[in-house]
């Protein structure tokens, strides 16, 4: 498939100007209409998207992918041999349902290949289309938003940015296994879409708990095929290009870091940054924090360990742990390259065999310690309640 039809060159300012070693020199850029990059060895695409119809009250993003280039390019790049390739601009469609046509083919496309899409700039909805890439492949999902509010609940008919997460439950057959809302404000959240995301055995995590503890939020990210980033979840200070950015919100170093560990997951195979306008933005800071935001990603893609547990490997150690006088025993795996931690959900083949996947949660040496204390991790638990 021939996916440079959906594209349009990015702008020109300047590509010549940029010094050696920075990311402007080394990224393979489509740059003038006819000449594609070439994805034979790329690991990572940029893909530009110029859709803001449904970002409500921030409508402009969808002008955001040029400037935050124009500041990813002039970072210098990391200690590696980057094959990174910027595919362009998707344009708006006629309707907006064109533009999540083109969106979910390119992405879906993309992964087959074994390519990575980093997809910058649009409104957050655009989420729903890069969900729908993995439903055509038939792959189940775990899903994490960045973000100051929680998207679901909401009754609005139309997709917008604040309920896509409505549709993507309402569409059948339904390939989410689980969604993950990190660093949530409540003063911004009902009541009643805590109570759905408790009823549907969701993650949410308020900001204080995840400043609190960046690690301890590392394997949610580590468990993550697809993430989504509402660059209103940082503090207006750090990034004020955005209409709902507020005075609380996460610091821009921890932002860089929980991206950090996005890269270095060996799962997660798209990442999305959303909700950046340009025309809110105070001397192109919000621009220069989310490239910022890419380089970490890049530096923790290209450090990626590899070391998810896998049968007959002797690459991790491995604790069987034995709960509630027997009547639960949870396998506990810690890796030997990296000191991470997973732990083994029962699972019956014969149940539904698109959730094997799912049987083995990354977790932390904390959660090990609950069990040993007799005590059973809610991680462990509200997965299994999913799967048995």
């Amino acid at each position: 498939m021939d996916i440079s039809i959906y594209f349009n060159p990015i702008s020109e300012f300047g590509y010549e100007d940029f010094e050696e070693n920075t990311l402007g020199k080394v990224i393979e850029k489509h740059i003038k209409k006819g000449e594609f990059p070439d994805l034979d060895e790329v690991k990572i695409a940029l893909i530009g998207i110029n859709e803001g119809r449904s970002s409500l009250k921030n409508e402009l993003c969808e002008n955001g992918p040029d400037v935050i280039r124009e500041s990813l390019y002039r970072l210098t790049k990391g200690d590696y041999k980057l094959k990174i390739a910027d595919l362009g601009n998707i344009p708006r469609g006629n309707e907006i349902s064109d533009t999540y046509f083109a969106v979910s083919d390119v992405i879906g496309e993309l992964i087959k290949k074994n390519i990575f899409p980093v997809i910058i700039g649009g409104g957050q909805d655009l989420t729903f289309a890069n969900y729908l890439a993995y439903k055509h492949l038939e792959k189940t999902v775990n899903l994490v938003n960045i973000d100051q509010r929680i998207n679901i609940g909401l009754k609005e008919d139309t997709l917008s940015s604040l309920n896509y997460l409505n549709k993507i439950l309402e569409d059948e057959p339904n390939y989410l296994f689980n969604s993950s809302n990190l660093a949530y404000q409540t003063y911004f959240v009902g009541q009643d879409q805590l109570n759905l995301m408790r009823k549907l055995f969701f993650d949410h995590y308020r900001l204080g708990s995840v400043r609190n503890s960046l690690l301890e939020i590392e394997p949610i990210i580590r468990d993550a095929d697809l993430i989504s980033i509402d660059i209103s979840a940082v503090r207006f200070s750090d990034a004020p290009g955005n209409y709902f950015t507020s005075p609380n919100g996460l610091y821009g170093e921890e932002m860089c870091q929980l991206i950090w560990y996005a890269g270095l997951s060996d799962r997660l195979t798209s990442i999305g940054f959303y909700e950046y306008n340009p025309s809110l933005d105070i001397r192109n800071q919000t621009a220069q924090l989310v490239a910022q935001m890419i380089w970490y990603f890049i530096d923790g893609f290209y450090n990626r360990k590899n070391d998810a547990p896998a049968s007959n490997s002797t690459n991790y150690f491995k604790y069987n742990v034995a709960l509630q006088e027997n009547k639960y025993e949870i396998v506990f795996y810690k890796s030997k390259k990296s000191d991470r931690w997973w732990m083994e959900i029962p699972y019956h083949l014969n149940k539904n065999s698109k959730f094997e996947r799912h049987h083995l949660l990354p977790c932390t040496y904390n959660d090990y310690k609950l069990a040993c204390n007799n005590e059973i991790p809610d991680k462990w638990w509200q997965t299994y309640q999913k799967l048995c």
